[in-house]
This record gives structure tokens, C-alpha cells and sequence, in this order.
């Protein structure tokens, strides 16, 4: 059980780590003089590392000790955080997000699969679920004390907090968690030879302009927050956003079960994520009950999106299931890497500003709904006799 914890413990630094940094933006904007746009370029550091160079990383680190692959993994995710504290110029910024980025991509799918093997078969479920949560605690919790401490101490200090909880897991990992054998996660171009198979590479295509609709725009909830006049300290609305999406997250595959039919599970997600994105300009002037509803409703659509399509893939792919899977979460952090730059590029050029984004990131969600209902449409066609 301890392995367990110390596991949990590692992912709600990674959960933090990941969607801190949206509410800690005008903080690193301000610190080296870039624009708020500039500054989200972190997050698609971290992201697209997360997403691209931990595959080809697990691939080059494949056949050695489950054990040493994660010590290297969470040794990388806090030397990135500690760099990220003390750099002096905005490159070698970006340079210690990739590096966290890669490491929390190796650790990630690495600690799921130890997880589920210190367990017994049956307990597996809850091994995972345990795991899940660490990530979800990082940033229903984590996200909103790591703003009020970036308040108060500079945003320095909340990633030094990130660091400070990752050194604890090396030291438990190296001295507490038992020799195992997994099988390593999919290699990188194992992900992309997937990509043949045009089904899968359309339902991964839904993920990536989710990714670019959701997480995209959740990068500059900070800079839309203070755009709409509902102030500049985002920890409230992150709270809202992320106890959204924990809740939905947890809750989404009971009513994958009951309705067996998690392609159209998806379609409604995707439909209620636009409509939540294209009310975010339209709630109040405050923190009220109104202002509130559409960030849960986004958290909560964004959240729950990635299982539907898990089980797709994987009734699609029975024989190939992990790989599959492993590309839709590369396709998930690549399309949150995208959606930062391009949210970066419409903000410095003048294309668009803040309280415009969420226009922009409905329609990238009406986009995902149209490609799956043409999925749906093709599925009912080639069952028809």
C-alpha cells in the first residue's frame, strides 16, 4: 500500500506541475519581460515533450530496472522544475519544460503500469483509480494552494514546491518500492505506425482537436479571466474547472457501461464542451453562480473525453490495445502543445484577444463534433447490410 501512496504522491506533483502553470503565466510574463502569449510557450514546452520525446525516451530506456526508469523519469521532471527556478533567460525556460515534460511522460504511464502490478488481479481497478487520483488531487487541490502560494512567495516558489515533492518520491521509490517486471510503454514509432489504420487515425483526430479546444485554451485561463473582468486571480475558476473534470472523469465510464455506446458518449461530450466554450465571454462581471457554470461544464467535457475514446480503440485494436491507447494520450498532450501555440500567435498578432479565444476554441470543438459524427455516419454505413 505504501508503494501505492508514494506512486499517488509522485503523480499529484506531475498534476500540478502540468496545469499550474496557466495561472502562473503573468507571473513568468512579467518576470522576463515577454508577453502573456510568450509565456504560454512553457506549457507547450512541457506538453510537447510529454507528448513527442518521452515515447522516443521509454524506447531508448527500454530493458532496463523498472525501479531505475523511475528514479531517471522523476529525476529529470525535478531538474526541470529546480532549472525552471533558476534560469535566468526566457530559452533556457523553455529548455527545463521540456526536460520536466519528458520526465513526467516517462514516469506517468511507467507508475500506472507498476501500480497494477502490485496488486492482485482483482484490486487492479482500484491500484489504477489510486493512481488517477494523484494526478486529480494535484489539480483540484494542488492547482488553487499553488496559485495562493505563487501569490504570495513569487511563482518560483510553487514549482520549487513541485521539486520538493519529487525529490521526496525518488528518495521513497529508491529505498521503498519493490523490484518488478512491466512491459515498457509503447515506443514512439510504434504509436505512429498506428496511424495507418484510417479509423484510428480519424478517433485520434478527434482527441488532438479536443486537446486543441480544451486544454488549448485552458493554457490562458489566467489572461481570459482577467480579459472578462473576473479578475486576475484564477484559483477559484481552476478549482471549479478541475473538480469538473475529476468528478466527470470518475463518472464517465459508468455511463459508458450502461449505454455501450461510448462513440456517442463522445458526440454529446463534444457538443456540450462547445456550447460551454461559447458562454465563457457571456457570464458575469463577478465570481458568481452563473459565471461558474460554464467552467465546470469545460472542465468536466475536456476531463471526460479521453475514455470514450480508450474504449473505441481498444475494441477497435484488441491485439494492439496499449499502443493505441498511448497514442491517443500523445495526441491528447500534443493537441494541449498546439493549442498554446496557436493561442500564443492570435494573442501577439493582434488576431484575437482574450475574451475571443473561447470562440475560437468552441469552434475547434464543433470541428471535433463534425469529424465524429462523420465517424458515426461511416460506422452506420458499412453495418448496413
Amino acid at each position: 500500500m505504501f508503494s501505492l501512496l508514494l506512486l499517488s504522491g509522485a503523480m499529484f506533483a506531475l498534476g500540478l506541475d502540468a496545469y499550474v502553470l496557466a495561472g502562473l503565466l503573468p507571473g513568468i510574463a512579467t518576470s522576463f519581460n515577454v508577453t502573456e502569449g510568450a509565456a504560454a510557450q512553457t506549457v507547450t514546452a512541457f506538453t510537447l515533450c510529454y507528448a513527442v520525446a518521452a515515447p522516443a525516451l521509454a524506447t531508448a530506456l527500454a530493458g532496463q530496472p523498472i525501479r531505475r526508469i523511475l528514479i531517471l523519469a522523476m529525476s529529470l521532471f525535478v531538474l526541470g522544475n529546480l532549472l525552471s527556478v533558476t534560469v535566468g533567460n526566457f530559452t533556457l525556460l523553455l529548455i527545463s519544460r521540456c526536460i520536466a515534460g519528458a520526465g513526467a511522460g516517462i514516469f506517468a504511464p511507467v507508475a500506472a503500469a507498476v501500480a497494477s502490478n502490485l496488486v492482485a488481479k482483482e484490486r487492479k481497478g482500484r491500484a489504477l483509480g489510486l493512481i488517477l487520483g494523484g494526478m486529480g488531487t494535484g489539480t483540484v487541490v494542488g492547482v488553487p494552494i499553488g496559485i495562493q502560494i505563487a501569490n504570495a512567495y513569487g511563482w518560483q516558489s510553487t514549482l520549487l514546491l513541485v521539486a520538493l515533492i519529487g525529490s521526496i518520491t525518488v528518495i521513497g521509490i529508491l529505498t521503498k518500492l519493490p523490484a518488478i517486471q512491466v512491459a515498457p510503454p509503447p515506443s514512439l514509432r510504434a504509436r505512429v505506425n498506428m496511424l495507418i489504420h484510417p479509423r484510428v487515425a480519424a478517433i485520434v483526430t478527434v482527441t488532438l482537436f479536443t486537446a486543441i479546444a480544451s486544454l488549448g485554451l485552458y493554457t490562458y485561463i489566467a489572461t481570459l479571466l482577467t480579459g472578462m473582468g473576473l479578475g486576475s486571480d484564477p484559483s477559484m475558476y481552476l478549482w471549479v474547472w478541475g473538480i469538473g473534470g475529476v468528478t466527470a472523469a470518475f463518472s464517465v465510464g459508468h455511463i459508458i457501461d450502461r449505454t455501450s455506446r461510448p462513440d456517442l458518449v463522445l458526440l454529446i461530450i463534444l457538443t456540450i464542451l462547445a456550447i460551454a466554450l461559447f458562454c465563457l465571454p457571456l457570464t458575469g462581471s463577478g465570481p458568481t453562480l452563473l459565471s461558474f457554470i460554464p467552467f465546470l461544464l469545460w472542465g468536466a467535457m475536456g476531463w471526460s473525453s479521453l475514455a470514450p475514446q480508450q474504449h473505441v480503440l481498444l475494441d477497435l485494436q484488441p491485439e494492439h490495445g496499449s499502443i493505441a491507447v498511448a497514442l491517443n494520450s500523445s495526441a491528447n498532450y500534443l493537441g494541449s502543445a498546439i493549442g498554446a501555440i496557436l493561442g500564443g500567435l492570435l494573442l501577439d498578432n493582434g488576431l484575437l484577444v482574450p475574451t475571443t479565444l473561447p470562440i475560437a476554441a468552441g469552434c475547434t470543438a464543433v470541428a471535433a463534433a463534425f469529424l465524429q459524427v462523420t465517424l458515426l455516419n461511416t460506422q452506420l454505413k458499412n453495418k448496413s447490410p
